[in-house]
């Protein structure tokens, strides 16, 4: 993967995941998950590094946005403390 852009951890809130895994579905999937909650740059494919198993992928997060309560699904994993830094 390419290196961490500086501009994209320049503020508190921002975040870079790097995902890899066995195959492309996993890696949008788990993408999908955290672009439901979080405004999210997303990629269209994942990319498969030569000589490297399984697929990677880079997504950016905005974790500064409002969660309000009609995005905030059901089946969400509750936090783990009420005290835990946002």
């Amino acid at each position: 993967m390419d290196p961490i852009n500086e501009v994209h951890v320049s503020r508190p809130g921002l975040v870079v995941v790097d995902v890899a895994t066995a195959d492309d579905a996993t890696a949008l999937a788990f993408q999908r998950l955290l672009a439901d909650r979080w405004a999210t740059s997303t990629a269209e494919r994942a990319t498969h590094d030569v000589g490297q198993p399984g697929v990677r992928l880079r997504c950016y997060l905005d974790l500064r946005q409002p969660i309000t309560p009609s995005t905030e699904r059901a089946d969400a994993v509750p936090e783990i403390s009420a005290a835990a830094p946002r």
